[in-house]
Formats: C-alpha cells, structure tokens, sequence
C-alpha cells in the first residue's frame, strides 16, 4: 500500500496546472469576446447616429420646402433662430440649417463629412429630388456613408 501512495503523489498538482490553463486560455477568449462586443457597439451607435442626422436635415429640408437649390449653396450663419433670432428668407434659413448640421455631424461623428445632392425631378416643375449624405470613419480606420434620398 505505501509503494501505491508514492506513485500517485503530485498527481493532484498536475491537475491542478492543466485546470489553470484551461481557464486562463477561457478568461482571454471572454476577454476578446468583450473587445470585439465593444467594437460593434461603437459602431452600432455611429451608424445610429448617422441616421439621426440625415433624417434631421431632411425634417429641415421639409419644413423649409421652398428653399429648393438653395441647399446647395454654402453654409451661414443667419441667426434665423434661437434668441435674438431675425425673419429670414428660405434661402436664409437653408444657409443657417447647413450650417448647424453641418457642426451636428461633425461634434458627433469622428471625421463627419456632409454632402447634400438637389435635382429637379424630370416631368415636374414643383418636385425636387433630394440626397443627403454622411460619412465618417470608424474606430477600424474604415470610412462609411449612409445616405438618404427622399423627394418634395
């Protein structure tokens, strides 16, 4: 019986080794697992983000549909709102929205660029077909671009 116990002895220790590895190797892939979730979701709120400001100057488009081309021209700062703010023309206030989404997109998106497209829709001299683009580069170092087109 003690020739038995001589040979099992530091069996438990190897044990124990194998098992530590075994977790170790599992606590760095939950570890990646993180880094890889923190990633996606950092982008996932980008692109959210995104899509908030280009409905956003849609919405202002919309409310200011007699400005047409003029959402072409360069961005301005007109006081058109907030206090103080004066009666502006819609040529105006498209120069003023340019200018405030223009400073949304970029606090919000790391490298934020705007573009804004208008063309008069073939056929009918009252419909303007509009694209609205955001694009801004991710925390991979890729650029993305969501656009939107819509028509008034």
């Amino acid at each position: 019986m003690s020739a038995r116990r001589s040979a099992q002895r530091g069996f438990t220790l190897v044990e124990a080794m194998v098992a530590l590895v075994v977790l170790a190797v599992g606590m760095l892939g939950i570890a990646g697992l993180y880094v890889t979730t923190l990633r996606s979701g950092g982008g996932a709120i980008f692109r959210m983000q995104a899509v908030n400001l280009a409905s956003d100057m849609a919405d202002r488009i919309r409310a200011n549909r007699t400005a047409n081309l003029a959402y072409l021209g360069a961005a301005a700062n007109n006081n058109c709102y907030g206090a103080g703010a004066v009666d502006c023309t819609p040529a105006q206030m498209a120069a003023n929205d340019l200018l405030v989404w223009q400073g949304q997109v970029t606090a919000i998106l790391p490298a934020g660029v705007t573009a804004i497209n208008v063309v008069p829709v073939v056929g009918s001299a009252t419909l303007y077909a509009y694209t609205v683009s955001v694009s801004w580069t991710e925390t991979s170092g890729g650029v993305l671009n969501y656009t939107l087109n819509f028509q008034i």
